[in-house]
């Protein structure tokens, strides 16, 4: 698919670059060819085993092995197939279709933009987002919270840097929806006072009576941060996910792995795994499920 049409269809969504292509009616009932629908042709986990470790179900993808784009307000790195980065080998994990490293610059931002069908997750790093959506919320989201958009049958939103001097840092994660054309929803939680130092803890979970936001998919979302030394286990809650773990700083070693900052690092077929911090680290781990079907 050429530049045009891939923006058309609507993928560079909260890239900012898709602002007013049409990708939802008036009316925000979902079209024919909508971004769902294409996406949900790409089956299959669309990556290979990680040959490193024989016999185990993984994949790696070391940061400078991820696409990258810059321009100039908005420098992004994504780890699977996003705008003009197409990698068959990277389409999705399981239901985690995108999972982009974004830093914007001071005062600039994602004008207002449509999505349908997705759920649509920010973990802001550094810096302050402005948020505004076509259900009528504003808000602000900085590191320590994290936001969470489930856009069913259809959403336009922006985000800005509400910062004038200085960038601002944030996790774009899309997951495929568990199932399609539900009400949109909006969720945004902090998790300062859920952080428990050398433990992972929840910030998302598919239960209303759950720690952290809520997500329309069966799956779970924990952050940890470690010092040098500290270790924990994380054991998978449904059976048939996957877990995909991503550094957001500092160096790690996962199920025997040795991975570094930004490094994501996919296991599936597994029940349980063990984290050992080589060095202070945060850490977000993410269980999905693997089928799409």
């Amino acid at each position: 698919m050429d530049r045009k049409n891939f923006l058309k269809k609507g993928l560079l969504g909260a890239a900012g670059l898709a602002a007013g292509n049409g990708l939802l009616k008036a009316n925000n009932v979902r079209p024919k060819n909508s971004t769902y629908d294409e996406m949900m042709d790409q089956v299959g986990f669309n990556h290979l085993p990680n040959k490193e470790n024989i016999g185990m179900n993984s994949v790696l993808h070391k940061a400078n092995t991820r696409g990258h784009a810059d321009h100039g307000w908005l420098d992004t790195y994504h780890s699977f197939s996003f705008a003009n980065y197409r990698n068959p080998e990277r389409m999705h994990f399981g239901v985690l279709r995108v999972l982009n490293d974004d830093r914007v610059a001071a005062g600039r931002g994602f004008g207002t933009h449509p999505h349908d069908n997705m759920e649509i997750i920010s973990i802001p790093l550094s810096g302050d987002l402005e948020h505004k959506d076509s259900m009528g919320n504003v808000s602000v989201i900085k590191a320590g919270d994290v936001q969470l958009m489930s856009a069913g049958t259809g959403i336009y939103h922006s985000e800005y840097n509400r910062n004038k001097t200085e960038e601002v840092r944030f996790l774009q994660i899309w997951l495929f929806p568990k199932s399609r054309d539900i009400n949109p929803r909006y969720d945004q939680v902090s998790i300062k006072e859920l952080e428990e130092k050398n433990k992972f803890y929840q910030v998302l979970s598919p239960s209303v009576d759950d720690q952290g936001v809520t997500i329309h998919q069966d799956a779970w979302f924990h952050l940890g941060k470690f010092e040098a030394g500290a270790c924990d286990n994380y054991t998978v809650k449904k059976k048939g996910n996957g877990i995909y773990c991503f550094v957001i700083n500092g160096s790690i070693e996962l199920a025997g792995q040795a991975l570094e900052k930004r490094d994501g690092f996919g296991l599936w077929d597994v029940e349980a795994i063990e984290l050992n911090a080589s060095s202070e680290a945060e850490v977000l781990l993410m269980e999905v499920p693997m089928d799409l079907t």
